[in-house]
């Protein structure tokens, strides 16, 4: 009897912080996201100052406007998806 009760109770303990993990990645995800978003978006703002006038530095431009887009959409797709208890944690840490 006492080796079903420490079974179950291993089987319980081992599950318990399961369902958490996904809830941590989604949030490490959404921060890298967001942190790429303005990576990109000031690049994009001192390239500008400093660009030169040929064809690769408008392509170099070009990069770093897609790049910014698409990890500001990838965050904001993310920000919509996690929940409120989340969301609270980040805005009171930044």
């Amino acid at each position: 009897m006492k080796q079903i009760t420490l079974i179950i109770l291993f089987i319980t303990f081992s599950f318990a912080g399961f369902f958490n993990e996904t809830a941590a990645s989604d949030k490490a995800e959404y921060l890298e996201n967001e942190r790429l978003c303005k990576l990109f978006k000031q690049k994009m703002k001192d390239y500008k100052k400093t660009m030169r006038a040929d064809f690769l530095a408008a392509t170099t431009l070009a990069s770093y406007e897609h790049r910014a887009e698409l990890f500001c959409k990838k965050a904001d797709l993310a920000k919509k998806e996690l929940p409120e208890d989340i969301l609270d944690e980040i805005n009171t840490t930044k």
